[in-house]
């Protein structure tokens, strides 16, 4: 493939692997929590995603944010997560080891540890390179309601 009779470095422009311990903690970050950056803009050129790490210790909770105009992905490394949201953080479900949260634009959250003597350890992609973190000071409701945990292709129970 070439630019103009130019052909492109693909050893300096093709796939880069970071490092596990090789991290960026300087990115926007929510009490309670720790994020870590791995792939973005100024680490590997990304035009289109932001990815990394995210750790709560454990009996642990972030403060209520949003992540405004983006999509974030979480993927469960080990431990549980309790996710409350809404506009006074009222509903509420509950996420393991292997599993998905995916959170809309705007959506007010809040991501708890619900274990007491294990830290909770995710993997964490949002839709832009831009680390886009709104942290809000809610008023929680003190029962937020439970949620199942579907979609419109299976439905519960099915």
């Amino acid at each position: 493939m070439t630019d103009h009779d130019h052909p492109i470095d693909w050893k300096a422009h093709g796939v880069k692997v970071i490092p596990g311990d090789s991290l960026d903690p300087n990115t926007a970050q929510t009490p309670g929590m720790e994020r870590a950056a791995a792939i973005n803009f100024a680490r590997v050129g990304a035009q289109k995603i932001w990815a990394g790490t995210v750790k709560i210790h454990a009996n642990a909770k972030t403060g209520a944010h949003h992540h405004g105009a983006l999509e974030s992905v979480i993927y469960i490394l080990r431990g549980r997560a309790r996710m409350r949201w809404g506009e006074h953080l009222e509903y509420t479900a509950e996420a393991g080891a292997g599993d998905f949260i995916f959170v809309p634009p705007y959506v007010p959250h809040q991501e708890i540890n619900a274990s007491t003597d294990e830290p909770l350890e995710c993997v964490l992609v949002r839709s832009d390179n831009e680390a886009v973190v709104v942290n809000l000071d809610i008023e929680a409701v003190e029962r937020p309601e439970a949620v199942a945990w579907v979609d419109p292709i299976h439905k519960a129970g099915a």
